[in-house]
């Protein structure tokens, strides 16, 4: 008898393989434009702070939903955003850690292969590995993925990260 045939490769949240190579290569692509993504990022951050009055205005319980769906769209492409609602992008190399099947938030696990790729799905990279790749592209990449993160608060789940900074950094009230 000959070998037997490899097993096939494992798809992880029901995604296809070309799905899951298209996401993986959208990932890759951040990570490579990490820096001119940074500075997008700043500029917009200082758009959603600039018009804290309008979001105040209309109420921020109010644009959550619409917020929510323009970031999940937006990140969903660039990132394969899992809308923690604690976004820190900014801080992995515009990788998003929570794409790791383990959702680490502050480096590796100890199963990395030796190619980079997830211990867990073999077919992908690791996203820290994309990470630490992405934050020396970035300003103060390598100083942002050192700092530690906090444990995800799971309440916030599907909620706009862009809108909470934007409240945080304009000094509105919760």
């Amino acid at each position: 008898m000959g070998p037997s045939p490899p097993a096939p490769l494992p798809k992880g949240r029901g995604e296809s393989n070309h799905r899951g190579c298209a996401l993986i290569a959208m990932r890759r692509w951040s990570v490579r434009h990490a820096r001119g993504l940074e500075a997008t990022y700043r500029i917009l951050e200082r758009v959603f702070v600039a018009l804290d009055p309008l979001w105040r205005r209309l109420g921020y319980q109010r644009i959550e939903a619409p917020a929510a769906a323009v970031e999940r769209t937006v990140k969903g492409l660039l990132f394969d955003c899992q809308m923690c609602g604690q976004c820190v992008l900014s801080s992995t190399g515009m990788s998003c850690p929570m794409n790791c099947p383990k959702n680490l938030r502050n480096g590796p696990c100890g199963g990395v292969r030796a190619n980079g790729n997830c211990e867990v799905r073999p077919e992908m990279p690791c996203v820290w590995v994309l990470a630490v790749e992405g934050s020396r592209r970035m300003r103060d990449g390598q100083a942002a993925i050192s700092f530690v993160q906090p444990p995800v608060d799971r309440r916030l789940q599907g909620r706009s990260s862009w809108l909470a900074v934007a409240r945080e950094h304009a000094g509105s009230p919760r």
